[in-house]
């Protein structure tokens, strides 16, 4: 399947499902990312039933049916179609949005947890067509729920299996949870509201610096869906059932992505069941029933699909890494005493304190500039607007979500990543953006319902206080789209300045020696690599078992040794590659065997290493 043909299916399949959802009452920006999780949820449920590959054929084609079969009934007139315009923020996403996405599409993956896990367990479900089981040794990190893999592999079936076509994959999910915020817009025409949801939404990827958008992790996905999920109870917060199905099919997913979503599904549910009393309020026993009924089907409906996948994990591997239970989490306290414990946390307080953390410093900026805002709006507007609240609520989530974060390096990391810190940053900044996100919402709605005309048809270029206002609003205007355009092409010019400056990253040299294997295999494989820390951390070996698709990939760096050990060891290998050249290998394979080699990829030999071509089909 070419390129072309790919991406158009999946256009059309993934607007298939948004064409049905629109129909059954979605609002326009929550569609794309609605008509996405139910595929995922769909893909989930296949893979579960050990049907991966039935259901990527039926849920790809599925959706070419609704789209095609819609189409024609809304051209033959039979439907009518709910069209919303076009209006200035949309094609500030699309422009964005395409131009993002290419540069996505043309970057490798390089960072160290892509092959251990994210890139590591799309590829296995691409080419086995199924979740690993107990005797998939390649795959360790086996408590990880598979929500956006499923996604991506959907995608690399259609566009064709490449790091940039599941960077591609993972990216379609984010812009679609970010096109959800605009549904909180009261006014879309208004240009100075949207133009600070597109400003915040380019801002946080500063706060995403530490794993940028050209990795598989899903640290920025988290708070994008949790954001979209907030938003989704405001947007229906006049229609119940679509409420109520939209935040559970969220929520959902949300856990499916990663254990540690269980935060972010506490988010939405607290903003639900505020949302339940505040907006719909329970004047009525009726009402009172229908409400604790909502919340019952939220919470099962949610924690129903994560409940089948800890059962599938408890009874296909005997030990998980992260699994969350009771008895992982005594063992590792036993192994940790209360100095350790304490010091963890208080290198955690140091850290936030010390001013070193963007995302501490974030949250502090977005205090500042949150209490700013509802001065402006309370005493200069003379507007009374909930800020304050939803601060104190912001506030409230990020210390709870702080001391969760104690707790998952306290019982669910070995002490001596924990003792490091190892990945807080990383951590930290899904919740000051998810922070960001819910602050920019509340915003945009205290600053419409703050404008001179409250009624929305009778907006104009004449509809403001003075003409100081008028002048105000448009050079805000102005400013804020220049600056969302910019801090956008700075993001995507910097990933593509990070990818050539990996461009001799293992990964890179790997695929200018060699084409990936695709079949599963237990070849033992050696990887030549002159940098010791490669070898050291097992990054040399993680990327080699993802690139050889083997469970038996070693890395070694240190080769003194005598000639006759230095045969023994070569010969226990069927594979040796060198992506690098290696100045004692190299002397060693001529001492030995007469041979001038500097990289390349080899099959082993009693006589010596016989070079293999990079397109050979494995």
């Amino acid at each position: 399947m070419t390129f072309a043909f790919g991406a158009l299916i999946l256009i059309m399949s993934l607007s298939g499902y948004n064409m049905a959802w629109r129909m059954l009452g979605a609002e326009v920006h929550l569609s794309w990312l609605t008509a996405i999780l139910t595929q995922i949820i769909a893909l989930y449920v296949f893979a579960m039933l050990k049907l991966l590959n039935l259901g990527l054929l039926l849920v790809t084609y599925v959706g070419v049916l609704l789209f095609v079969v819609l189409l024609i009934l809304l051209l033959w007139g039979k439907l009518r179609f709910p069209f919303a315009g076009t209006h200035m923020f949309d094609l500030w996403m699309i422009g964005m949005g395409i131009y993002m996405g290419w540069i996505l599409y043309h970057s490798p993956l390089i960072h160290y947890d892509n092959y251990t896990q994210w890139a590591l367990i799309v590829k296995f479900m691409n080419f086995a067509g199924r979740l690993p089981t107990v005797h998939d040794t390649l795959i360790t990190y086996t408590s990880y729920p598979t929500g956006t893999g499923l996604f991506i592999t959907y995608v690399v079936r259609l566009l064709g299996f490449s790091s940039g076509a599941m960077l591609l994959g993972q990216f379609i999910l984010i812009w679609a949870g970010l096109y959800a915020l605009f549904g909180v817009l009261r006014d879309k025409s208004r240009g100075l509201t949207a133009l600070v949801l597109c400003f915040v939404l380019a801002m946080s990827n500063v706060f995403n610096i530490a794993i940028r958008m050209n990795n598989l992790l899903v640290d920025y996905v988290l708070p994008v869906l949790a954001a979209a999920g907030i938003a989704a109870v405001y947007i229906y917060r006049r229609k119940p059932r679509m409420q109520l199905l939209t935040v559970t099919l969220i929520g959902a997913s949300l856990l499916l992505v990663k254990n540690s979503g269980t935060f972010f599904v506490l988010c939405i549910g607290v903003y639900y069941l505020y949302a339940l009393g505040h907006y719909q309020a329970a004047a009525s026993w009726r009402k009172r029933l229908e409400h604790v009924i909502s919340l019952a089907v939220f919470a099962v409906g949610t924690y129903l699909p994560f409940a089948w996948w800890n059962y599938h994990v408890k009874t296909t591997f005997a030990l998980s890494k992260h699994e969350i239970s009771a008895t992982a989490y005594k063992s590792q306290l036993a192994h940790e005493t209360t100095a350790q414990i304490w010091g963890i946390g208080r290198k955690m307080v140091h850290t936030l304190c010390s001013g070193s953390s963007l995302s501490a410093n974030g949250i502090l900026l977005l205090n500042l500039i949150v209490l700013a805002g509802w001065g402006l709006l309370r005493f200069w507007c003379r507007k009374q607007n909930a800020l304050l609240k939803v601060l104190f609520a912001i506030d409230v989530g990020v210390i709870l979500y702080v001391i969760s974060l104690f707790g998952m390096y306290v019982l669910a990391m070995p002490y001596a990543e924990a003792k490091l810190l190892d990945g807080f940053e990383r951590y930290m900044s899904s919740v000051m953006i998810l922070a960001l996100f819910i602050a920019a919402m509340a915003g945009v709605v205290a600053m419409d319902y703050a404008m001179y005309e409250q009624q929305i048809d009778k907006r104009s270029l004449r509809s403001f206080t003075s003409v100081f206002t008028k002048s105000a609003y448009q050079t805000s205007s102005l400013v804020l789209a220049i600056f969302s355009i910019i801090m956008m092409f700075s993001e995507a010019n910097g990933v593509d300045y990070q990818n050539q400056m990996n461009i001799n990253a293992l990964p890179q040299q790997l695929d200018r020696i060699m084409r990936q294997r695709t079949t599963l295999n237990h070849d033992r494989v050696l990887i030549v690599d002159p940098h010791a820390n490669d070898v050291a951390n097992y990054f040399t070996g993680y990327v080699g078992r993802y690139y050889f698709f083997s469970d038996k990939v070693v890395g070694q760096e240190n080769f003194d040794m005598s000639r006759a050990q230095f045969k023994q060891t070569v010969r226990g290998y069927k594979y040796v590659a060198i992506p690098e050249w290696h100045r004692t290998f190299s002397a060693m394979v001529k001492q030995v065997w007469g041979q001038h080699l500097k990289t390349g990829l080899f099959r082993v030999t009693r006589n010596g290493l016989v070079r293999m071509q990079k397109g050979k089909d494995w």
